[in-house]
């Protein structure tokens, strides 16, 4: 048999428990009409790094509040992680060993990925082309969620893209507000297509921006707490007609959704 060479590069697989909780909220809402409608409910969980703590955690919530029989399968492109992966399977999760390319057995399609911190490594071009290869493996309907956050899951950003696709639908900004002095602070946790745009006169940068003015101008709501003064924040930039998806609920929770277009560099590559 013929072995195909995973596509990738190995990461530092960095990983703590909960890291990956603001994400998976997000999919629990956003996504999970797309899963509960699935005929084949199967989610992946690429690079799940030095152990499959938020594998299993996202099989978890996706059981408790998505659906029963939805599936979850942690894939890594080092031998040795995937080997300790196969301690903790259970009925409906399990682990492989692989890269972009994302194997699978027969012509099952997933009909979400979940992809982060696996990219920061690579070079802007190099990412443009994994979101094309990742998203070519979904289903027709699924969707493809490749972000960052900081080691703790303190602040989180994320693209989604669908499937067939190598242009991203919206980012999202996930932040723990009582930690948060500015909202461009996120900053460092930006997705690799967007980080290295966050300088003067790109879309990214002028977003940032208007966050931390309207953060700023809601400073009198300090004693009412953090998370008033962000529903305020995001509500501004909705008032100054910045297209703001979802709704306070969301809001409340740290999280702001733009479509793709309003923080799209320049130079995009896509």
């Amino acid at each position: 048999m013929r072995v195909i060479k995973p596509v990738g590069t190995i990461t530092r697989g960095t990983t703590h428990p909960n890291r990956l909780r603001r994400s998976d909220r997000w999919i629990l809402h956003q996504v999970c009409p797309t899963i509960r409608a699935a005929s084949d409910p199967l989610v992946i969980d690429l690079g799940y790094g030095a152990a499959p703590t938020t594998t299993i955690e996202l099989f978890e919530r996706l059981r408790k509040h998505v659906r029963s029989d939805a599936e979850v399968i942690g894939i890594e492109i080092d031998p040795e992680r995937v080997a300790q992966g196969f301690e903790l399977a259970q009925p409906g999760v399990s682990f492989a060993f692989g890269g972009f390319e994302i194997p699978l057995p027969g012509a099952r399609s997933p009909i979400a990925i979940r992809a982060f911190n696996v990219l920061r490594q690579y070079d802007e071009e190099q990412v443009i082309e994994s979101w094309a290869t990742m998203t070519g493996r979904l289903a027709d309907e699924g969707y493809l969620i490749e972000g960052t956050c900081d080691e703790i899951g303190r602040r989180s950003t994320w693209l989604a893209l669908r499937a067939h696709s190598s242009v991203p639908e919206t980012f999202t900004i996930s932040a723990h507000l009582g930690s948060l002095e500015l909202p461009s602070d996120i900053a460092p946790r930006l997705p690799k297509a967007l980080i290295h745009h966050n300088v003067s006169g790109e879309p990214i940068h002028d977003f940032l921006q208007l966050l931390d003015r309207a953060w700023l101008s809601h400073a009198s709501l300090i004693p009412f707490g953090a998370r008033q003064r962000w529903v305020a924040t995001i509500q501004t930039l909705a008032d100054e007609g910045v297209p703001i998806q979802d709704t306070k609920a969301r809001w409340r929770l740290g999280e702001v959704t733009v479509p793709w277009n309003v923080v799209k560099p320049t130079s995009y590559l896509g």
